[in-house]
C-alpha cells in the first residue's frame, strides 16, 4: 500500500525551489526594477516618476549590485536588494544623505556599504526568502572585506505616522546606537505632534536587523514620496550576534 504524506512533508514538497544571485545583465536588474515597482507603487502607493512605465529606477541603481532571487521552476525575480559599495559611493553619494546628515558616519565611509530597496513578491513572503536575500548580502559583506552595513527601513505612514513615532519611542529605548554614530534626519517625523504609546508591531525586517545587532542611528526621517517613515539602522559587522554569523555567514566557534 502507497505510503500517504503527511501534511508536513506535502508542505515541503510544495514548496517553491528558490535561488540567490547578483544580477549579472540589464535585463536581469530590469526584471528587479519591475518588481520594486509592483511593491512600492503597485501595493504602498508610492510616487516613483520613471520614463518607463512599471519599472522603477533611479539615478543609484547604475552603480548598485543587484541582488536577487529567483523561483528556479519559473525563473520569475520574486525578491530583491541593491547594494551600493563604497568605492561606488565615492562617485554617487548615498541614497541615504537625501534622507539624513550622514557627517558622524564620515571615518566610515570607506568600510560602509548601503542597502536599500530590498522587497519580495506577495507570494514569496516567507522566512525561506529572506534568509536567501540575507546570505547573499552577508556572503557580499565578507567577501569584500566591509566593515560596515548601512540602510533606511521604513515604516507606513497610512495612520498618520503615529505607529511609527510609537515604535520609534519603543525601539529606541534598548537599540539606539552611540552618540558618535547618529545621523539626523533632513526632514524629520514630527514627533512631538504624534503619539508615541500606540501598539505598534516591529516590521519583519527591522526585527531581524535589530535582533542581528543592527543600531537605530537616529530618530526617523519622512519620505513623502513613500510616505513612510524611515529609520537609520546601522549594523557593524562585528557585532552580528553568533547565532546570524553562524546562519548567514557559516562562521563557527
Amino acid at each position: 500500500m502507497e505510503k500517504l504524506q503527511s501534511g508536513a512533508e506535502q508542505r515541503r514538497a510544495n514548496r517553491p525551489k528558490l535561488a540567490v544571485s547578483f544580477a549579472r545583465t540589464q535585463s536581469d536588474i530590469l526584471e528587479a526594477q519591475r518588481l520594486r515597482y509592483r511593491v512600492f507603487a503597485g501595493e504602498m502607493g508610492a510616487n516613483l516618476p520613471s520614463r518607463t512605465p512599471g519599472v522603477d529606477h533611479d539615478i543609484y541603481d547604475p552603480y548598485c549590485d543587484h541582488l536577487v532571487v529567483r523561483d528556479v521552476q519559473t525563473s520569475e525575480v520574486v525578491g530583491t536588494y541593491r547594494i551600493l559599495p563604497p568605492e561606488k559611493a565615492r562617485q554617487i553619494g548615498y541614497y541615504s544623505e537625501n534622507e539624513f546628515d550622514l557627517t558622524r558616519l564620515q571615518h566610515l565611509r570607506q568600510r560602509l556599504v548601503e542597502i536599500g530597496r530590498s522587497c519580495v513578491h506577495p507570494d514569496y513572503r516567507t522566512g525561506a526568502t529572506i534568509t536567501l536575500l540575507w546570505s547573499g548580502l552577508a556572503q557580499y559583506m565578507s567577501e569584500g572585506g566591509y566593515d560596515y552595513l548601512m540602510g533606511c527601513a521604513s515604516i507606513s505612514m497610512a495612520d498618520g505616522g503615529h505607529v511609527a513615532a510609537s515604535l520609534y519611542n519603543r525601539l529606541a529605548a534598548e537599540h539606539l546606537g552611540p552618540q558618535e554614530y547618529r545621523v539626523f534626519p533632513r526632514c524629520p517625523l514630527p514627533l512631538a505632534a504624534l503619539q508615541q504609546d500606540r501598539p505598534a508591531e516591529t516590521p519583519p525586517l527591522i526585527k531581524g536587523y535589530l535582533r542581528a545587532g543592527a543600531w537605530i542611528c537616529g530618530e526617523p526621517a519622512w519620505d513623502p514620496d513613500f510616505n513612510t517613515a524611515d529609520l537609520p539602522i546601522l549594523m557593524p559587522m562585528a557585532k552580528v550576534s553568533d547565532r546570524y554569523a553562524k546562519h548567514y555567514l557559516g562562521q563557527a566557534d
